[in-house]
């Protein structure tokens, strides 16, 4: 998986993430979750932000020619909570804001629930992001506040892609509207704004 943000951000769950950003689209982190087992430490290789690996998170599993990290599916509205399988990165400088912002995420998956990422929750004060698992389609999030303090909302969604196969989807957030590509191809787009997203809140 891998993330990577930036004024992109892009994210690979058994191969990365990354995070990013405008125009110049800087990168704001990018984790390759790669890391050997028994990892504690999400490396950002854009040198930006590092994250903390829960203890129930599998590291270096090689999975379909890529290493990953491999979560245990458990039924997420299952009590107790289990902070033991989240892996976070904290810092203001992942806050999409009102300009372009793109998440790319790599992973694979069988199951058809669960939120994959994401930066707030739905009642959170300076709205989130999210990309979620809904029905086995990929769902991209981004719910902001206008400047008149109203809640902003555009979703787009996949159609079913949690088929044990590596898959590349990028939900790119722009003033005017959302897009998302899988594996290159662009599958959706929602037009209107999104508003501000500033929230303290945890990638």
């Amino acid at each position: 998986m891998r993330h990577r943000f930036g004024r992109t951000l892009a994210a690979m769950l058994a191969a990365g993430l990354v995070v990013a950003a405008p125009a110049s689209a800087a990168t704001l982190a990018d984790w390759e979750m790669n890391e050997a087992p028994g990892a504690h430490t999400m490396v950002d290789s854009s040198g930006h932000v590092n994250g903390t690996i829960g203890s129930a998170v599998k590291t270096g599993v090689r999975v379909q020619g890529a290493t990953a990290y491999q979560w245990v599916f458990t039924s997420p509205t299952a009590p107790p909570p289990k902070p033991e399988r989240i892996v976070q990165a904290n810092s203001s400088t992942l806050n999409p804001g009102s300009g372009t912002y793109s998440v790319t995420l790599r992973y694979l998956t069988t199951k058809h629930f669960g939120n994959i990422v994401q930066k707030g929750q739905a009642g959170a004060k300076g709205g989130y992001f999210k990309l979620e698992n809904p029905n086995g389609r990929l769902n991209c999030v981004f719910r902001g506040v206008s400047s008149s303090g109203t809640f902003l909302r555009k979703a787009v969604e996949s159609g079913v892609i949690s088929d044990g196969s590596w898959h590349t989807v990028v939900c790119t957030r722009t003033p005017s509207g959302l897009s998302l590509t899988v594996d290159g191809k662009l599958v959706a787009t929602a037009k209107g704004s999104t508003g501000t997203i500033p929230n303290p809140n945890p990638v």
